[in-house]
């Protein structure tokens, strides 16, 4: 009981902390894109998130919520997990975090890398959703000489951490206009990334659905629940009326 009271009170601090940069964010960015939502039905974008999440993210941030045999609802086997997300001895029964110690990381890169269990659920603002921002976010990194890391960020101006993606979508320079020094909306190409413009965003889609699952696993099980308790009352209505009507049909 103990451990489990310990573990609510962590992942309310890991929300907490999470949120202050969302809002910093929110005050300074541009307007968030529109999350592909379709993507949280599709179980190959959650596959394809998740290995984007093990090979990107999980180097720094953790996700210490969440057990590597947990990505069995996501339909992948115990040997594909071994075989595609474990690299460093874990087990599938492990939790998914990294051997990086707290101390060290804020000695090395300024501040201690948030655990992203929740990151999705907690970075919502009045721009949209936490999905919204996440998918803005990892899309809108720019060549920046005057950032210590050589990158800013136009959805987290002045952000601190680097663009991990890059090789995936390659080097550019965001275009601001000369006079009001806003963002045109256009991007001059440095070096070209591995991907298309398409497929990266469409990989950042599948990454941002992954964490969305990660940060709430029940919630397609929770909303067909849902549509399947709507769809059961509007048929208990017909039915309900039709009884009322025959009840009541021989009383004038």
């Amino acid at each position: 009981m103990k451990k489990f009271i310990a573990s609510l009170l962590v992942a309310a601090a890991t929300s907490l902390t999470a949120l202050v940069p969302a809002a910093q964010a929110s005050e300074g960015g541009i307007a968030w894109d529109k999350f592909p939502t379709e993507k949280m039905n599709d179980q190959g974008a959650l596959q394809r998130g998740a290995k984007l999440f093990v090979n990107y993210c999980l180097n720094c941030h953790s996700a210490a919520f969440v057990r590597y045999n947990k990505l069995r609802e996501i339909g992948l086997t115990d040997q594909q997990i071994k075989d595609n997300l474990l690299f460093s001895g874990e087990k599938v029964g492990d939790l998914m975090k990294i051997s990086m110690d707290s101390r060290q990381a804020k000695e090395w890169l300024g501040a201690t890398p948030p655990d992203l269990t929740l990151v999705a659920r907690s970075r919502a603002g009045h721009n949209g959703t936490g999905s919204d921002y996440l998918y803005t976010y990892l899309r809108t990194y720019y060549r920046d000489e005057t950032k210590a890391t050589g990158w800013n960020n136009l959805a987290f101006p002045s952000v601190g951490m680097p663009h991990v993606l890059w090789e995936l979508q390659g080097e550019r320079r965001a275009v601001f206009d000369a006079k009001t020094h806003e963002f045109t909306g256009k991007y001059e190409q440095i070096t070209p990334g591995k991907l298309s413009a398409a497929e990266y965003d469409s990989a950042v889609g599948d990454l941002v659905a992954f964490m969305q699952w990660m940060a709430e696993p029940a919630r397609n099980f929770r909303v067909n629940l849902g549509l399947g308790v709507l769809a059961f009352l509007a048929v208990f209505f017909v039915i309900a009326w039709r009884l009322n009507a025959a009840f009541w049909k021989d009383i004038k």
